[in-house]
């Protein structure tokens, strides 16, 4: 084993997820859904966490390299197929853990992006199943694929990973609801910035704040726009990515609530795909503002990425309903715009987020 594999920083963070984010009580059933062998170590702080927890921990192991598999040989039935294993398991869990490993985002660059949007909408179908019937957690596990995505080395990745997920979560939450509620009353979000000026309705939405619950690491502040009020444009700095696949230079606009533009450098095919995979595709179900003041190394991720204090991010598809959120769609794609070098948040006319980050 290597200092990487046996730093007691995994089993903490696997104590957080079952203590904190999950909060597993005696007696449920827990899935572990391992991503990439490189999660391991937090694999087996999570299943002991489980166990001290008096529950019953299964683990299942997931790989972009064996979903590789299906993309390049899989016949019209296997790229739609609803893996059913996965599909049983959120509802035989009381809890779902998943420890997404990282990966070469380049590992399905030679698949046809009508092959690619078809399997990422039957992936979706197992994520609604995940958030309807479980209380859930979703971990990034930091590896040398990761960093290397970064581009910093493996050691400062993980550190960040470590000092994002390892804050006093209960100060945080105190910190950010008082921020939440004070945006209660507020009705008009407006996204300022080079190339982008978006604005929205969130009247008679929450502010959800994600304090660790459901992400690791976490931070975050979110809420769901009034689909039909979407009005105006926004671009993207760093290249979007769902399902491994890097949309660069990414635009999108809309007209009183109708999508009628959206237009990419990189993979735009496969954009078009996406966004004919329902009608909600069309529609941002979430908007969020990240929180986390140890995140600050953009990786190409969005599970890292979104809690960067300084950014924002929209989710195009489905909707939170804790939100208030009435979008559906199969898809729930986050796309984080880095405000740190230009560009600012209104809510109802007044400054919330600069490049700085959270304003309170």
């Amino acid at each position: 084993m290597t200092a990487f594999d046996t730093d007691p920083r995994w089993r903490d963070v696997g104590a957080v997820l079952v203590e904190h984010s999950t909060q597993v009580r005696p007696g449920e059933r827990v899935m572990i859904a391992m991503g990439e062998v490189d999660s391991y170590p937090l694999a087996r702080g999570v299943f002991e966490a489980v166990i001290a927890a008096g529950g019953y921990p299964q683990v299942q192991f997931l790989s972009e390299e064996l979903r590789h598999a299906v993309l390049a040989g899989g016949n019209a039935e296997q790229l739609a197929w609803v893996p059913e294993i996965e599909a049983y398991g959120m509802e035989w869990a009381d809890v779902y853990i998943a420890l997404r490993g990282g990966f070469d985002l380049d590992v399905h660059a030679d698949i046809p992006s009508d092959r690619l949007a078809v399997n990422q909408a039957a992936q979706g179908r197992v994520s609604t199943l995940r958030w309807q019937n479980t209380r859930w957690s979703l971990a990034r596990v930091p590896n040398q694929a990761f960093a290397d995505q970064a581009g910093v080395p493996l050691e400062r990745v993980v550190d960040m990973f470590f000092a994002g997920c390892l804050i006093d979560w209960d100060a945080a939450a105190a910190e950010w609801a008082a921020w939440a509620d004070r945006a209660t009353t507020g009705r008009l979000v407006e996204i300022q910035g080079p190339g982008t000026d978006l604005r929205f309705s969130v009247e008679g939405r929450r502010w959800i704040v994600a304090d660790g619950r459901t992400n690791m690491p976490d931070g975050e502040l979110m809420t769901a726009p009034v689909t039909d009020t979407i009005d105006g444009w926004i671009t993207f700095e760093n290249p979007a990515v769902l399902g491994g696949r890097k949309m660069h230079d990414l635009r999108l606009r809309w007209e009183r609530g109708v999508l009628v533009e959206a237009t990419a450098s990189t993979h735009e095919d496969y954009l078009r795909s996406v966004l004919a995979t329902d009608p909600g595709a069309t529609l941002i179900g979430e908007f969020g503002i990240g929180t986390n003041p140890f995140i600050d190394i953009v990786c190409d991720d969005i599970l890292i990425d979104e809690k960067i204090n300084g950014s924002v991010h929209i989710a195009l598809g489905r909707a939170y309903p804790e939100c208030g959120g009435l979008n559906e769609s199969a898809i729930h794609w986050d796309i984080v715009k880095d405000l740190r070098h230009g560009g600012t948040v209104l809510l109802d006319g007044r400054p919330v987020v600069d490049g700085g980050g959270l304003i309170h």
